[in-house]
């Protein structure tokens, strides 16, 4: 096995009494604590340096870290010594590596919005104490907004989005006759994107990590170009609890709620989210003023909220298709 590299960011939630004990143990070491946005304090050591959030978010940087988590915060504070679990249960938590997610794909209106995001230690570091997860775990739009800003803000952090907006959605469903071969140009274009701007990565990717949505990742290394064969690709179920795929998750939710809006008010009506009755309601009151030919502007037109909007009769399911409704 290939030994660990010593951590140089480290990130913990300390309860409110290891943070007393931690702003005690600094003191007798006679640092100087300087303020900073939501932060209760931030300070630097010879060889490491320390913010502590007001979300009880510890977050140690430097070439000193583990010294200082090993000899001081698990024997002083902790009392407890566990450094280097988490991190050998996932070997690629530390990886720099690009993360890929999609948005739209279980909504009958709106694009398919695909984000994909690099990260490296530090970053992964600040995601952590931002609370960067996967977006289905924010059911406010305001507090995706939020985090948005804060991922596209993080130094050294890069990323892209590719938008398939509804009309070239619908034709290369019609050609491709496969959602998976749509999210797998999509995937394909996000990386290639980002490869494109490898010169502001440091260190650059190894890898390239995305949900598992097809039978074999062939599906996606099949619409790779050049670049894009150049880096391992991984899928994996549940991808989003990769730091790196939650924070493209966030941005690919953001991207498709600012579009979804965007046609809301091009069409001045609201289009509800999902596939639910109120979407069948709003698609057959958006044919009834709007007319046949202009839901393919707004939504995906094989899901089977089309066939409820149009009036038509919806075709037999089809067995193990993923994404249909």
């Amino acid at each position: 096995m290939t030994e660990r590299q010593p951590l140089s960011t480290y990130t913990r939630r300390l309860d409110a009494d290891q943070q007393r004990k931690l702003r005690s143990v600094l003191e007798q070491k006679g640092c100087t604590f300087r303020s900073l946005p939501h932060a209760e304090f931030s300070t630097r050591l010879e060889t490491a340096n320390l913010t502590l959030y007001q979300n009880g978010k510890l977050l140690v940087q430097g070439k000193g870290t583990e010294d200082f988590v090993r000899f001081v915060l698990e024997t002083e504070i902790i009392r407890k010594a566990e450094l280097g679990y988490e991190s050998l249960s996932d070997p690629d938590r530390l990886l720099p590596r690009l993360g890929v997610d999609e948005s739209g794909k279980g909504d009958f209106f709106g694009p398919l919005c695909i984000a994909g995001v690099y990260v490296n230690e530090s970053i992964v570091g600040r995601f952590e104490t931002l609370g960067v997860k996967d977006s289905k775990h924010f059911k406010s739009a305001p507090k995706i907004t939020a985090l948005a800003k804060e991922i596209i803000g993080t130094p050294g952090c890069v990323y892209d989005t590719v938008v398939i907006g509804n009309e070239a959605y619908n034709r290369m469903y019609r050609k491709l006759n496969s959602i998976n071969r749509i999210l797998a140009w999509g995937h394909a274009r996000v990386i290639e994107n980002l490869l494109g701007r490898i010169h502001n990565m440091t260190p650059p990717p190894t890898l390239a990590v995305c949900d598992q949505f097809a039978n074999t990742k062939k599906v996606i290394d099949d619409a790779l170009m050049t670049s894009g064969r150049k880096i391992e690709l991984k899928q994996r179920h549940r991808a989003e609890s990769d730091f790196a795929v939650a924070a493209a998750s966030i941005l690919a939710r953001h991207e498709f709620v600012n579009r979804l809006r965007q046609l809301e008010r091009q069409f001045d009506r609201e289009l509800p989210k999902g596939g639910s009755k109120a979407v069948d309601t709003a698609g057959i009151e958006f044919v009834r003023v709007h007319g046949e030919p202009e839901l393919g502007r707004v939504a995906k037109l094989h899901f089977r909220n089309a066939y409820r909007a149009l009036g038509r009769p919806e075709p037999p399911r089809r067995p193990f298709l993923q994404y249909s409704r």
